[in-house]
């Protein structure tokens, strides 16, 4: 067995990548994420289940399986699929860095019928303007995504600073169960489909801590 990389993220990368010469498998990271979110959920999950789960096919669900195998994040028995010691360790750490998703009702923020909102931790330098992570989102299948930023006890969209907890009081009441800590960052995934504001949610989390990791690099080479 494979050891684990401290990184959730590169392991992560790594299960959606190439394991040999060939075409990319047709599973995004964010396909990733929620699968060691089922197979922990469900204990025991079997991978017929798991790729209606996931909205992948049964052959793509089961080279899904291969992958987290090979890393060592899964056991597959004949009760069916269920996390390692390891894939409960990174399905841990991500979660210091990304929180459970919630649902959120439409406002005039988003832009689409169902809303998908996971919380980034303390990495509000790392938005610009929010287009990146609406750009994301849309590539995973998603209509778009409104990021915003928690300060000083505000929601606050990303290069205006306007205060959208004053002109809809509602959102914060909403997010607020993303138990919303200083220099947090929240993403809303908005699509026609919940799995695919889901995962444009996710995806968008996921580019932006990727985005965070490249400034920090950056810095430290120059």
């Amino acid at each position: 067995m494979r050891l684990i990389r401290l990184n959730p993220l590169e392991t992560i990368g790594k299960v959606a990548g190439k394991i040999a010469p060939g075409r990319l498998p047709s599973f995004a990271e964010a396909h990733v994420i929620k699968a060691l979110e089922e197979i922990g959920l469900q204990e025991n999950v079997g991978r017929l289940k798991l790729s209606k789960d996931l909205h992948l096919g049964e052959g793509e669900a089961r080279t899904l399986v291969k992958h987290l195998k090979n890393e060592g994040l899964i056991e597959v028995s004949k009760s069916g699929i269920s996390l390692s010691a390891a894939g409960k360790r990174l399905l841990s750490g991500l979660r210091v860095l990304v929180s459970e998703q919630i649902d959120v009702p439409s406002t005039p923020l988003t832009v689409g019928p169902f809303n998908v909102a996971v919380r980034v931790k303390g990495i509000k330098d790392s938005v610009q303007y929010g287009l990146e992570q609406r750009d994301a989102a849309i590539m995973a299948g998603a209509k778009g995504a409104t990021t915003l930023i928690f300060t000083k006890n505000r929601l606050t969209m990303p290069g205006t600073g306007k205060d959208v907890s004053k002109s809809d009081p509602s959102i914060l009441a909403s997010l607020s169960k993303l138990d919303l800590n200083e220099g947090d960052v929240i993403i809303i995934g908005s699509a026609d489909e919940k799995i695919k504001a889901e995962f444009g949610a996710k995806t968008a989390a996921l580019e932006l801590l990727k985005s965070k990791n490249k400034a920090n690099l950056k810095r430290k080479s120059a």
